[in-house]
């Protein structure tokens, strides 16, 4: 069975940093995009970053360019986002989803993704 599982969620301060792990089990991710998404109460679903190990291509969206990094340990088949310089405006749920046909110019979207995990609440407050 396919499964995504987020952790590392919590509560940072204005400039801080949180590391998220997506742990996937079921599937082997040299086969699969991976993407993180988040969202805030009241806003859809927006994507973050995504990576694949086929391509070795990783792609920000403009918001968090330059702060966060989106890596991947196929080896413990896991995904994780560093997230740095944080700021209240980060704080949302975030997910990770699987997809294995992602194209790499739609990385970004929510409707290339297959599977999802449950999400990790990650809030930025002083």
């Amino acid at each position: 069975q396919l499964q995504l599982v987020e952790s590392g969620g919590g509560l940072a301060q204005p400039g801080g940093s949180l590391r998220l792990s997506c742990v996937a089990s079921g599937f082997n991710l040299d086969y699969y995009a991976i993407g993180w998404f988040r969202q805030a109460p009241g806003k859809e679903r927006e994507g973050v970053s995504c990576i694949s190990s086929f391509d070795v291509k990783e792609t920000y969206s403009d918001s968090v360019r330059g702060r966060f990094t989106i890596s991947m340990d196929t080896a413990k088949n896991t995904v994780y986002l560093q997230m740095n310089s944080l700021n209240p405006e980060d704080t949302a749920v975030y997910f990770c989803a699987a997809g294995p046909g992602v194209v790499p110019s739609r990385g970004l979207e929510t409707d290339e993704y297959d599977y999802w995990g449950q999400g990790t609440q990650v809030t930025v407050s002083s």
